[in-house]
């Protein structure tokens, strides 16, 4: 892209400077994966939690004007006069300074891709002026699958197929994908090659996902991930926690509830944002682990899986995969530690069998567990934390049954 268009190329000195690194540069074209764009968004409701009440207020008013018809404003779609005026106050009080602080402000274009973005954080970048898209693809297709061009942008979806570019649903909801961008041949790997491309020519992506009536193509999870519950609904564990993670305590979740009667869920709380909201109330800690077993912190974990729920119930896809029971890990999930891949993606299966007398004790009704985990130190060194876990139950809702 920089040949053809000729840019200039700046990457972040690392992962915790990133924020000021694009005040610094002030970019044009902005690629990050969703867990940049979590932390962004993390930082700035701390922020806004440390304001004075005027401008917190002042803040959640132009917010929900922007939610309202900010992104139907950056597509070039007709908005009522009202609803105009107000969001160009609100660019002229709190989105454009927003976009200042953030190192937004020159951006035409942003992308996002690697992993799926929760419809509720890609819908907040959108609705206050920020053109971000997802687009999708893998190494084998070249990086690119779908594309979303501008005014055909959906928050639950990653776009149409490129030019050129063929996708069929298998009968398993496996994505496959055909075309020109296709990978001939792992080097010197032939069994992995015909284990990643068919009898047909398609290449089997592992995703599974279905196309909607516009010829959008969403994703709803690995598919190798996607289950059923005992009864029978489909239950996609990505799809639920990045509805989790869209809140800034939610750093990270783990759901399970394959071939069980109900979801139950594993939480990371943010020790940057909870911490922040526990300082403003008086609520003294010694660490993450004294932190995330307070019963004030349990409790606003209660009503964001709660708040998911309430969401969930206008889904009919995964109205039955309300969280009914949960509990605030003792550690955050950790690459170190094998939990998460380099890129922080959780090790779902490696997680399930090391915690697995968690997860025994969230199906078998027990009020709390103990336990003690082996964990790797930054210096090679290696330790034991220990915890006595409090789990929750979680309200569940009647599902909305949509009239015929």
């Amino acid at each position: 892209m920089a040949l053809v268009a000729g840019f200039t190329i700046n990457c972040p000195e690392s992962g915790d400077t990133v924020m000021s690194d694009l005040r610094e540069i002030g970019p044009t074209c902005y690629f990050a994966p969703p867990r940049v764009f979590e932390s962004l968004l993390t930082s700035v409701m701390i922020r806004m939690e440390d304001a004075g009440k005027l401008k917190q207020k002042m803040f959640h008013h132009f917010m929900a004007v922007a939610k309202r018809c900010g992104a139907d404003i950056l597509d070039g779609k007709s908005v009522g006069f009202g609803d105009r005026f107000q969001y160009w106050l609100g660019n002229l009080l709190v989105y454009g300074p927003l976009r200042n602080v953030l190192g937004m402000s020159r951006i035409r274009v942003a992308y996002t891709a690697g992993a799926a973005i929760g419809p509720e954080l890609f819908r907040f970048y959108r609705s206050m002026g920020i053109n971000l898209k997802q687009f999708y693809g893998q190494t084998e297709t070249c990086a690119y699958v779908c594309l979303q061009p501008d005014g055909q942008i959906k928050f639950d979806s990653v776009g149409q197929p490129a030019p050129g570019v063929e996708i069929k649903i298998a009968d398993n909801g496996e994505v496959l994908v055909k075309g020109p961008m296709l990978l001939k041949e792992y080097y010197k790997r032939p069994d992995a090659t015909a284990e990643s491309l068919n009898a047909d020519g398609y290449f089997m992506t592992g995703d599974a996902g279905f196309l909607d009536e516009d010829g959008h193509l969403k994703i709803i999870d690995r598919a190798k991930d996607v289950g059923k519950l005992k009864n029978g609904a489909m239950f996609a564990p990505n799809y639920i926690e990045n509805k989790l993670k869209f809140f800034q305590h939610v750093k990270e979740a783990v759901c399970f509830g394959h071939d069980r009667d109900m979801v139950c869920a594993f939480i990371n709380i943010d020790v940057s944002a909870v911490g922040n909201w526990a300082e403003r109330r008086g609520i003294a800690y010694s660490g993450y682990a004294d932190l995330a077993g307070k019963p004030e912190v349990l409790e606003l974990i209660r009503e964001c899986v709660e708040q998911v729920n309430a969401d969930l119930i206008h889904d009919s896809m995964v109205a039955d995969s309300q969280i009914h029971r949960f509990l605030v890990l003792h550690k955050e999930l950790d690459p170190d530690d094998d939990e998460l891949t380099r890129t922080r993606k959780v090790r779902r299966n490696f997680v399930a069998e090391k915690y697995k007398v968690l997860i025994d004790a969230l199906y078998e009704g027990k009020a709390n567990q103990f336990i003690e985990t082996e964990v790797k130190f930054e210096d090679g060194r290696r330790g034991k934390v220990s915890a006595d876990l409090k789990i929750i139950d979680a309200k569940n809702f009647p599902i909305v049954k949509k009239a015929a």
